[in-house]
C-alpha cells in the first residue's frame, strides 16, 4: 500500500518530476526565514517587506487553489508565508503604536 501511494505521489502532474513541485518546496525557505525571526525585535522588522510576504502569500494562495493540476504544497506554503507575514505586521504595529513605552527626551 505504501509503494503505490509513494508511486502515486511520483507519478503525479504536481510530482516531484516537474517544477510544480519543487518551486514551492524551495519557497519554504522564505517562510522557515520569516518565522526565524520571530526573535527579532520589532523596531527591525520592515513593513514593505513583510506586506509583500502577507499579499503575495494570499494572492499565489487563491491561485493555488484554481490551477491545474491541484497542488496543495502550493497552497501551504503560501497560507504559510501570508501567515508569517501577517503575524510580522501585527507584531510591528503593535510595537509603533500601541506600545507603553514613553519617547526618549532629548536633551539639549
Amino acid at each position: 500500500m505504501a509503494t503505490s501511494k509513494l508511486q502515486a505521489l511520483w507519478n503525479h502532474p504536481a510530482g516531484p518530476k516537474t517544477i510544480h513541485f519543487w518551486a514551492p518546496t524551495f519557497k519554504w525557505g522564505i517562510s522557515i526565514a520569516n518565522a526565524a525571526d520571530f526573535a527579532k525585535p520589532p523596531e527591525q522588522i520592515s513593513y514593505p517587506h513583510q506586506t509583500v510576504v502577507a499579499v503575495s502569500g494570499v494572492i499565489w494562495s487563491r491561485y493555488s487553489t484554481v490551477i491545474i493540476p491541484r497542488n496543495l504544497n502550493l497552497l501551504s506554503v503560501n497560507l504559510s508565508m501570508a501567515g508569517t507575514g501577517f503575524y510580522q505586521l501585527s507584531r510591528k504595529i503593535r510595537h509603533d503604536y500601541f506600545s507603553e513605552t514613553e519617547p526618549v527626551a532629548s536633551k539639549e
